[in-house]
């Protein structure tokens, strides 16, 4: 209990430094000291405007995205048993990606672009439905669920690339940089839109700690314990997919967070769930926040999206991660 005290309590610690010290940087850098004073007394003043109105409302989405993502692919891991689960491999990205690429096909930039995450988050929702419908055969197991969310994943990536191909340049722009993942132009009405899906998925998920563990065991031990293996899964997907669907719906396809960020959580606290959600949320926004500030200071005066990054890390812990497995099965 001491080390998991000490651990949450530096990785928070951790992440308000880290928040202070993206609030200084950007193309307009500023002192720490000028930071605190439009924070704590903010006036009509151009520090107060970047500070208030540009950095603060990016930075918080990236803590929020990079939290619920880190939480949708703990409970993944845990239900399908399987350390390379992440949203990914149900299709929830996919999905929101090809619903919003389908926005874009048919509205254009003409439509208001606030609709954009409503119609990933829809995406996303209606991917997971799919998948639970083509896997269910007198109950879901974890195997047909991944084999389902992966063939769909593929279809749906390719008419995906198919809408971005024969759509006008300007639409396609755009979904470029939103399926590779970004916060540009981050508002506070997006922070506010993505903050109830943590505050009650998060708690709804971690009711079902106990039998998240059981569930690891096996699904006849869990049951031998009195879980009821298919109401659990059930509420512990719909909580994974109503976090990985917003985040993916306000910050685009930032993939591999929901993949790495357990894994090195799982490395700090163990496999507990009820210990592991809140490490794995605070690694996950560090990874998301840190991913969003080289984006914006490490190519000044462009603005990259913070996807590169993170896929950048991603993609080798994934290889790193599948040849572990493949080690450990030989």
């Amino acid at each position: 209990m001491t080390r998991y005290v000490i651990i949450s309590t530096l990785l928070a610690l951790l992440l308000l430094a880290s928040i202070g010290l993206s609030l200084t940087l950007g193309s307009f850098p500023t002192s720490f000291g000028d930071v605190t004073k439009a924070l704590v007394a903010p006036q009509d003043s151009d520090i107060a405007f970047i500070v208030w109105e540009l950095r603060l409302p990016r930075i918080l989405l990236a803590v929020l995205v990079g939290a619920a993502l880190a939480v949708a692919g703990a409970i993944l891991q845990g239900i399908v048993r399987n350390p390379l689960a992440s949203p990914d491999v149900i299709g929830i990205t996919s999905g929101a990606a090809m619903a919003a690429v389908v926005f874009l096909a048919l509205f254009g930039t003409g439509l208001s672009i606030h609709w954009l995450p409503a119609a990933a988050l829809m995406g996303a929702l209606l991917s997971a439905l799919l998948v639970f419908l083509l896997a269910w055969r007198h109950g879901i197991t974890p195997t047909r669920m991944v084999l389902v969310g992966i063939g769909l994943s593929a279809a749906m990536g390719a008419v995906t690339t198919l809408l971005i191909v024969i759509s006008d340049d300007a639409a396609a722009m755009v979904a470029y940089v939103w399926l590779t993942g970004s916060l540009y132009a981050a508002q506070w009405q997006d922070v506010l839109g993505m903050l109830p899906w943590l505050l009650v998925a998060v708690p709804l998920c971690l009711t079902q700690a106990r039998h998240m563990d059981a569930m690891a065991l096996g699904d006849q031990v869990a049951q031998g314990l009195g879980v009821n293996v298919l109401r659990s899964r059930l509420l512990l997907m719909a909580c994974s997919v109503a976090l990985a669907g917003a985040a993916v719906a306000f910050a685009g396809g930032l993939s591999f967070v929901g993949l790495i960020a357990p894994h090195i959580a799982a490395r700090l606290v163990g496999r507990s769930f009820i210990r592991l959600v809140p490490i794995a949320a605070l690694v996950g926004a560090l990874i998301v926040l840190y991913a969003d500030l080289l984006g914006r200071v490490a190519f000044l005066p462009k603005d990259l999206p913070a996807g590169i990054f993170v896929s950048g890390v991603g993609a080798p812990f994934f290889v790193y991660l599948l040849h572990r497995t493949r080690y450990q099965r030989h």
